[in-house]
């Protein structure tokens, strides 16, 4: 490629190396990028998709949101420090769920004259930091001031191979006013430093996996994203299948395993504590939690994941007696080849389907009467808006994806294909669940995609600025808002420790959200389809009109509904 101006090399570096989408929030920092971006309409050449989002969460949620689907690391830039400070909750959220993601932010001008990229504003005084990547230091891999035009190939290369290599996660580059308006050397068509991956375990470990689990009388595995690779769902049913191995999805973020499988042991791992006599946990930072119980102390542990320690957690004490460090696609390959042809004992095997199906049969009949007794109350219980959820699905024909920030219960729904359920980062920013939604759209625009949230998660995704996106650049999402007026989880974490307490006896502060305001009036102002509803019976229908509003009018909608 010819010598260009950085901003325009920026622009064709992303759209080279793979980057699908660039989402900006813009400030005074990008004149070259609004100058390349009309040389790239006029010239014709090669570069991101690039959305205006007037919110920089926002952006960093719908960057987020492709990269579940596509595996590849997104494009956010924002406008200098005050930016970044908007998008650090996103950011946080995508460094604890290990999404690569490249945060590229303005730098406010160097110089305060001499240049036409020179100070212009009083705030570009103000706007400095001595050090403005330590804002985000502790939650990016990798950062980087860039110095000169000539640098920004290896620097984006190595910031983008940064970014994929295991552990994944986000990086940050901040780029000032006056580099992005020097020239740039010519660039090479593609990239010369390229992503590590852990996807070869070691043999002799996974053999000793594989002898552990073919003595073991009921192992037990324990995971939360080991389906961010979508292959690997398939594959762990096939591994574990044949010898009735239970498999918990201990607060998941992916699909890891058909919750209509028969080994599928629910969502909870409190239960099988007792009756596990080898725990393997495949990508899962938090396997149970040990205030609530915790296996035996003969019980060996297995850990396996590309951070199978999860370095990166100041405080993790839960016991390791074999860590891998790999991938869980490449672990599950490796173990179904060391399994060989043996076959379970048939005591043993009979002894866990028992299990089983014993426990799936009690999970069943106490989600049903949850569900029944749901349906008659008002205001709503989650479960049974959930199993409504459900059987909407059912009934649309085409690719379904849902997208739960902590409202929706899962053990309600019958969650079968790879790739089509996402849940919160573990470190629960909240505000995550509409954005991610909006990206997976971009990402899969024929799927009908929903983000299931609550009231107050809602709020924390700056729901007109997501609206107002959504109307920009055409995106149809059905946002399902779960409105218990408050925030549930102060209420259980206060009533569980103080039961017997003043708050529980008398009401508490600090939980009410009301008088709530009507939502579906905020998506409207935005051009979009709302409706409240506050009984059951009205809800099948009320889903239905939804779903026709987003996939057949191509409308973004909106449904409130009241919940205890």
């Amino acid at each position: 490629m010819q010598n260009l101006n950085t901003g325009e090399a920026f622009l064709r570096l992303l759209a080279s190396r793979g980057v699908d989408f660039f989402f900006v929030n813009s400030g005074t920092d990008f004149p070259a990028l609004v100058e390349a971006l009309a040389q790239a309409k006029a010239q014709g050449f090669a570069a991101p998709k690039t959305l205006l989002v007037p919110h920089e969460n926002v952006a960093v949620g719908m960057a987020y949101g492709v990269t579940l689907v596509t595996g590849t690391a997104q494009a956010v830039m924002v406008h200098v420090n005050v930016g970044t400070a908007n998008a650090l909750c996103g950011l946080i959220n995508a460094a604890r769920e290990n999404i690569p993601l490249l945060l590229a932010a303005g730098r406010t001008p160097w110089l305060e004259k001499g240049s036409a990229a020179s100070r212009s504003l009083n705030i570009h005084w103000a706007q400095e930091m001595f050090d403005q990547a330590g804002m985000v230091r502790e939650h990016v891999k990798w950062d980087y001031e860039l110095r000169s035009g000539s640098q920004i190939e290896p620097v984006l290369d190595r910031a983008l191979a940064i970014a994929h290599s295991d552990p994944p996660g986000p990086v940050y580059l901040s780029l000032p006013r006056e580099v992005l308006s020097q020239d740039s050397p010519a660039l090479t068509a593609h990239s010369t430093q390229h992503a590590s991956q852990a996807n070869t375990p070691h043999p002799a470990d996974v053999a000793r996996v594989a002898e552990l689990l073919r003595q073991a009388q009921c192992p037990l595995f324990v995971t939360a994203r080991s389906g961010r690779d979508t292959a690997a769902v398939g594959l762990l049913a096939e591994v574990v299948g044949p010898w009735a191995w239970p498999v918990v999805e201990f607060r998941p973020r992916h699909l890891c395993l058909p919750n209509t499988h028969p080994c599928h042991a629910g969502y909870e791992t409190a239960p099988w504590l007792a009756h596990a006599d080898l725990i393997v946990v495949l990508d899962c930072d938090v396997p149970w939690i040990p205030a609530q119980g915790e296996p035996a102390a003969h019980v060996p542990v297995v850990h396996v994941g590309s951070d199978p320690l999860f370095a990166r957690y100041p405080t993790r004490g839960f016991r390791a007696d074999l860590a891998l460090a790999v991938r869980p696609l490449a672990f599950l390959q490796a173990l179904q080849q060391a399994l060989g042809p043996h076959t379970p004992a048939p005591q043993a095997l009979a002894q866990r389907q028992t299990l089983l199906a014993n426990a799936a049969a009690q999970r069943q009949q106490a989600m049903a009467q949850r569900v029944a007794q749901g349906q008659k109350r008002t205001p709503m219980d989650m479960a049974s808006v959930s199993q409504a959820l459900d059987q909407a699905l059912q009934h649309h024909a085409g690719e379904a994806v849902v997208v739960n920030e902590y409202s929706l219960v899962p053990a309600a729904m019958r969650l079968r294909a790879p790739g089509s359920y996402f849940g919160s980062s573990p470190v629960g920013g909240l505000g995550w669940g509409l954005p991610a939604a909006m990206g997976i759209k971009l990402a899969r625009p024929d799927a009908l995609v929903v983000a299931a949230v609550g009231d107050g998660s809602y709020s924390f995704s700056n729901p007109l600025a997501c609206h107002h996106t959504a109307a920009m650049h055409g995106m149809a999402v059905l946002t399902l808002v779960m409105d218990n007026g408050g925030y549930g989880a102060v209420e259980r974490a206060t009533r569980a420790m103080y039961p017997q307490g003043a708050a529980v006896q008398q009401g508490m502060d600090l939980v009410s959200l009301a008088p709530m305001p009507r939502l579906d009036q905020v998506i409207a102002s935005c051009g979009g389809w709302g409706e409240r509803v506050e009984r059951f019976d009205d809800l099948p229908g009320a889903l239905a009109r939804a779903i026709h509003q987003t996939q057949v009018e191509k409308r973004q909608a909106l449904l409130q509904v009241s919940c205890a």
